[in-house]
């Protein structure tokens, strides 16, 4: 230390010099740093969807789902399989550990996509992988507002598919744009039977016609006058009229055209989802999916600028409004730690210019704060953290941090300089009282950063959350130490001033006040040392009665400015009475004064990000700012929407928010904070004993939107083939399920093209000829020889309730009881849960019930730390006894451990808080803040004692020497965090546990170090000097 010292003062200049280029460095990763809302905490993986035609969710799962998770079993990385076989689509997740490239699982899920292909049946559909986006890659929505009227369904969703979808997909950072509501435009050829049967034509014969009717050939080239002719050969259709003269089949030279047959019309396709608004209708909607990997902020913006070209190309009266984007929650979270971050400055500074009590020594403690923040800006982007809630955040926790080292070290250095003795030069003063605290100081601030390790070791969403903290806060606290050893040393040297005469030894008021106050009280507790123990005793237990108090969870809730409304309707429902019953709650909702709008999507759009069938709608609820509100808390708000809806019948509410829903559905397969699986074979014993679970459930305190996953309820027609019958005609299955399918499901015949625009031809039956189970019956099938048999001679024509979806993990079968817990902790939700299960339920053989969402990742974290944090103690240990080389010195700062945790749980008890994730950081971030000031005066004491005074003394000298920089550096920590505890903005509720944990740490851990390590120091030192 003493070459290094020597080094920097000689060269002040080539230091100044590089510290510049590193505040340079730094305000230039900062602007290049991405802008995000928090961590994208979605797992790792990849979906592959399947869209089959018309499948029951039975016939899904066996022909479809099935194959492709045995085609994905054994993919190196992959951690489980969860699938959903819905009717008329199969949606297979597979999840890959953290650290697998996400490109490189896409490539091995597409080599075995390949496999499951083969063994998918024919017309059973084709797997294809779904965007390459995460859970919070859905980042604006927007519907088409036609202000005029006069535009149709269709052709604003033709204007949305083919012009506004178009142009957005150029955006970088796009991958996908999903449209919902409204219907695609297809030209429907409907067919008349009776004209098919008076003209002896089959459904089939016209479907075989269209196509056969539909095509351009290219033929090559020729040589003409030593020119090339492209020789092409037009025969696509391009307009109806094109369509309704194909001609079926000519008799006695008489051709019979389609038109004769069936009409020929534009209509809407068969579709799976709907978007309203405000209650008053349908419209047509797009979501805008990010690429996995871009800058939310970016990528928004782009898209917006897109967006008002776009809105200048469209047809008059018809505009892109946004309802719902990502940008105003990443501006609320970079806002709340911006202002923490600015505010924990002004006030750190504040308490550097009371306690240093000149301007001079304050200034170049305050200069460590944009030195360090800066350095944390240059690692954030080598690592590629950006910049988000817990990011900043650790930014803003250790603000108070980094000035520690700094306060000790021109606290020392400005009072040796005031005390200097005639003759001795500036730069000797500065080497001398840098190299009395260095090696405390040095060791602090490593231990702080070694305290953080534990966080660097957690997996899943509590890892992706928390390690961008531990990156920031390590980061920063080096470059702090950095300034503490290089700069200070230098700064010191152009910036204080040497004392004149002895009138500026006097010592500043504000330490002579402290030191009036504070000389009697540790004389005290140094001459009666038994007060001391019995003190630290009484706080410890105290700590320990009120710890088993504490409730449990993962995170508090972040409340993220929109609020999301799922309905659950009966299974059996159709989509017009989903519509009409979405468009009542819509109604409802509107009533309420907070409340501007609300956008419901119901059901399913394009494939690729939502699977919902048609009984689910996910009401998007827009709202007036905060300050509108009657109550300023949306925990109250989302009570006033509840009972709003209560009373609806046949109608589940859930409430909860846009990325909290998605991801939780990507972690756990439901939108809600806790899940309970049921694992097992039989569908109709899940949902027995599901329902029963659900019952214990919502009789436990807490339990809110208790709902359990729909599994049957979906009416069925079933169509039996009798082969017995079909046998006598000579007739083959598929000839019968053809005509079934085209009859009632209709079949794509071909395209017509319109420009780059194409539109399917589908052919289907009249719908009074495919409307009931009588018209179905009714249909006739064509024999070899001719005959016309109905259906009803084929086949038995059965109706039956089948299920609506089926789910599996890992190739078993489960289902889900989900729910929110409100007014409660969920750890001791689920413990009260659990008992009452085990008590009343009784499972069968081979079903096994697991608890997922929250509570899950809350015990894996808790697991984890319980591993990692004695071994971080055992590493702190061993470089307290480097340092000190002395056991009984390390055990006396170790001293300081408890009596800071009883203060962090006394905090978390005090403000109502529960013991999460966030406050078990807040603990980490404790052991190294509390120790750092017990070394800076254990060293000093040490060195008192060394030199000949004697302990009692050296206790009592060192703690009043000490007790300056000792406050600095607790107060300037604790005020640095004040912006976090009290702070109201979005994303506060996550930070709040850690700054109250550390806040209530840091004054119990000060007093232990002005008080009780003084007292105790006898017992604890290894000197013999009496």
């Amino acid at each position: 230390m003493e070459k290094l010292i020597q080094f920097v003062l000689r060269n002040r200049l080539l230091v100044a010099a590089f510290s510049i280029l590193i505040l340079g460095a730094g305000y230039s990763s900062y602007k290049q740093l991405p802008i995000d809302a928090f961590p994208d905490v979605s797992p790792n993986l990849v979906q592959v969807f399947t869209t089959t035609e018309g499948l029951a969710p039975e016939e899904v799962e066996k022909y479809v789902t099935y194959p492709v998770e045995v085609a994905m079993n054994g993919l190196p990385n992959m951690e489980k399989i969860r699938s959903v076989s819905n009717f008329g689509l199969s949606v297979v997740n597979i999840y890959f550990e953290d650290d697998t490239d996400i490109y490189f699982a896409r490539q091995l899920v597409n080599e075995r996509i390949q496999h499951a292909r083969e063994e998918i049946p024919d017309g059973f559909g084709e797997p294809v992988m779904g965007p390459i986006s995460t859970g919070m890659g859905l980042i604006l929505f927007y519907y088409l507002d036609d202000e005029t009227g006069k535009y149709s369904l269709e052709e604003l969703r033709t204007i949305q598919d083919w012009l506004v979808k178009f142009h957005l997909q150029t955006v970088p950072g796009v991958t996908e744009v999903l449209g919902i509501g409204g219907y695609e435009k297809q030209y429907h050829v409907i067919v008349d039977p009776f004209a098919l049967l008076r003209f002896d034509i089959t459904i089939q014969d016209v479907i075989a016609k269209i196509k056969a009717n539909n095509l351009n050939v290219g033929a090559q080239f020729i040589e003409k006058n030593s020119e090339e002719f492209i020789v092409r050969s037009v025969g696509l259709a391009s307009k109806i009229k094109d369509v309704e003269n194909i001609v079926l089949k000519s008799e006695s030279g008489t051709p019979i055209f389609l038109k004769q047959v069936a009409d020929i019309k534009i209509g809407g396709a068969i579709r799976r989802g709907i978007q309203t608004y405000n209650g008053m209708g349908e419209v047509v909607s797009g979501m805008v999916v990010k690429l996995f990997g871009t800058n939310s902020s970016t990528v928004i913006g782009q898209v917006e600028s897109k967006m008002e070209e776009i809105n200048g190309m469209l047809p008059d009266g018809i505009k892109i409004i946004p309802y719902y984007e990502q940008k105003t929650l990443v501006e609320a979270c970079v806002k709340t730690m911006s202002d923490a971050l600015w505010q924990g400055i002004i006030l750190v500074i504040i308490i550097l210019f009371i306690f240093m009590g000149s301007i001079r020594p304050s200034m170049v403690v305050a200069l460590s704060i944009p030195f360090s923040v800066l350095f944390a800006m240059i690692g954030m982007n080598y690592f590629g953290i950006s910049a988000n809630l817990m990011s900043f955040g650790g930014l803003a926790i250790a603000i108070g941090m980094m000035v520690d080292g700094s306060i000790v070290i021109l606290e020392n250095i400005d009072r040796v300089i005031k005390d200097r003795t005639a003759g001795e030069s500036k730069i000797r003063l500065i080497s001398k009282a840098f190299l009395e605290v260095i090696q405390p100081v040095t060791f602090a601030i490593i231990i702080i950063i070694i305290v953080f390790l534990p966080l660097f070791t957690l997996q899943g969403v509590e890892g992706k959350t928390f390690r961008p903290l531990a990156y920031t806060i390590a980061i920063a606290m080096f470059g702090s130490l950095l300034y503490a050893m290089i700069l200070s040393p230098v700064l010191s040297f152009f910036i204080l001033k040497e004392p004149k005469g002895d009138g500026e030894k006097k010592e500043f008021w504000m330490l002579r006040l402290l030191n009036r106050l504070y000389e009697p009280v540790v004389t005290y507790f140094v001459q009666n040392r038994k007060m001391a123990v019995w003190l630290a005793g009484s706080l410890i237990a105290v700590g320990m009665v009120i710890f088993p108090q504490l409730g449990s969870e993962f995170t508090p809730k972040l409340n993220e400015g929109t609020i999301v409304v799922r309905l659950s309707m009966a299974p059996s429902i159709s989509l017009k009475e989903s519509k009409n019953t979405t468009l009542i709650v819509e109604r409802r909702l509107m009533k309420i004064p907070e409340i501007t709008g609300v956008v419901t999507r119901i059901g399913r759009g394009e494939i690729g990000a939502h699977t919902d069938p048609i009984n689910n709608a996910e009401i998007y609820v827009l709202l007036k700012p905060k300050d509108k509100w009657r109550k300023n808390n949306q925990a109250d708000l989302e009570m006033v929407i509840r009972e709003e809806l209560e009373n609806l019948p046949g109608v589940l509410v859930n409430i909860t928010q846009p990325i909290a829903m998605t991801v939780d559905e990507l972690l756990e397969g439901i939108r809600a904070e806790l899940a309970v699986k049921l694992f097992g074979d039989d569908l109709d014993i899940l949902k027995e004993k599901a329902d029963e679970i659900a019952r214990v459930i919502g009789t436990i305190p807490g339990a809110d939107d208790v709902q359990v996953d729909q599994v049957s309820g979906t009416p069925q027609l079933l169509i039996t083939i009798n082969r017995n019958a079909i046998a006598r005609y000579g007739i083959n299955i598929s000839d019968v399920q053809e005509v079934i399918r085209a009859s009632v499901g209709g079949e794509t015949a071909g395209q017509i093209f319109e420009g780059i625009r194409r539109f399917d031809i589908l052919v289907r039956l009249a719908p009074k000829f495919r409307n009931t189970a009588d018209a179905i019956a009714n249909i006739l099938i064509q024999s070899p020889d001719g005959a016309n048999i109905p259906l009803s001679e084929l086949a038995q024509i059965e109706e039956l309730v089948g299920p609506r979806q089926i789910t599996r993990e890992n190739n078993q079968r489960f289902i889900t009881v989900q729910c929110n817990v409100t007014g409660r902790d969920i750890g001791s939700f689920v413990g009260e849960a659990q008992s009452a299960i085990e008590k009343s339920i009784e499972l069968p053989p081979g079903y096994l019930v697991k608890w997922g969402g929250q509570f899950r990742l809350q015990q894996e974290a808790n697991k984890r730390l319980a591993l990692v944090i004695p071994i971080t103690l055992i590493v702190i240990f061993l470089l307290l006894f480097s340092n000190f080389n002395s056991l009984k010195n390390s055990l006396l700062i170790l001293l300081n451990i408890p009596l800071a945790l009883v203060g962090g749980v006394v905090g978390l008890w005090l403000t109502g808080q529960n013991l999460s994730v966030p406050a078990s950081v807040g603990f980490i971030a404790l052991f190294g803040i509390a120790l750092g000031n017990g070394m800076v005066l254990l060293t000093y004491m040490n060195q008192l004692v060394k030199e000949g005074i004697s302990i009692r003394t050296a206790s009592i000298s060192g703690a009043l020497l000490r007790l300056r920089p000792v406050l600095m550096t607790a107060l300037t920590t604790a005020l640095g965090l004040l912006p976090l505890l009290f702070a109201t903005g979005t994303g506060s509720e996550v930070q709040r546990p850690l700054a109250t944990v550390v806040v209530g740490g840091l004054i119990t851990s000060t007093l232990l170090t002005l008080l009780v390590i003084p007292a105790l120091y006898k017992w604890f030192s290894d000197e013999e000097i009496p």
